[in-house]
């Protein structure tokens, strides 16, 4: 079976990262969007970034356009958005599908080991998977779920 860290992505300038990169961190995937209700989650993810990524935290975003298509821009788009609007300064991703025949791997296996309200689909933008120091999938959150509920999560798997 195929773990976290066996996975790579293509970062959001093209570079071949592989998730083994972030072995000993505590990971949160996020999948992004820049047109959604609940982008301003950005400034709330970018907070706990900045808070706990001396504690071992890394947030990957995952822009992707499934869910009523917004993410329709490219890579400058996505990059504005994110940097200029919300000074993201986490790993963010090429846009990726998160559903279906076409779905990321990194996606892929974060919802066969942490299935969610829909089984094994993601239901909308900004969906989060916490991932253990040791790759293991600890926990999945809800769109609305926002980055200062999941603190308190996020502080108990830094501490374990």
């Amino acid at each position: 079976m195929t773990t976290f860290y066996q996975l790579t992505a293509n970062s959001l300038n093209g570079e071949r990262i592989a998730m083994a990169d972030y072995a000993g961190k505590l990971v949160l995937v996020v999948n992004t969007a820049s047109l959604c209700g609940f982008t301003p989650q950005y400034a709330g993810l970018e907070a706990l970034y900045n808070k706990y990524a001396a504690q071992g935290l890394v947030v990957l975003g995952f822009p992707c356009n499934q869910f009523g298509k917004q993410e329709p821009g490219g890579t400058d788009d996505i990059a504005r958005t994110c940097h200029i609007n919300y000074g993201v300064s986490f790993p963010m991703f090429e846009k990726v599908d998160v559903n279906g025949a076409a779905a990321h791997p990194v996606f892929r296996y974060l919802k066969s080991a942490l299935p969610g309200v829909l089984g094994a689909r993601v239901k909308w933008n900004f969906t989060k998977f916490l991932i253990g120091r040791d790759g293991q999938p600890l926990k999945r959150f809800a769109p609305i779920t926002t980055p200062e509920k999941m603190e308190a999560a996020i502080v108990a798997a830094l501490e374990s």
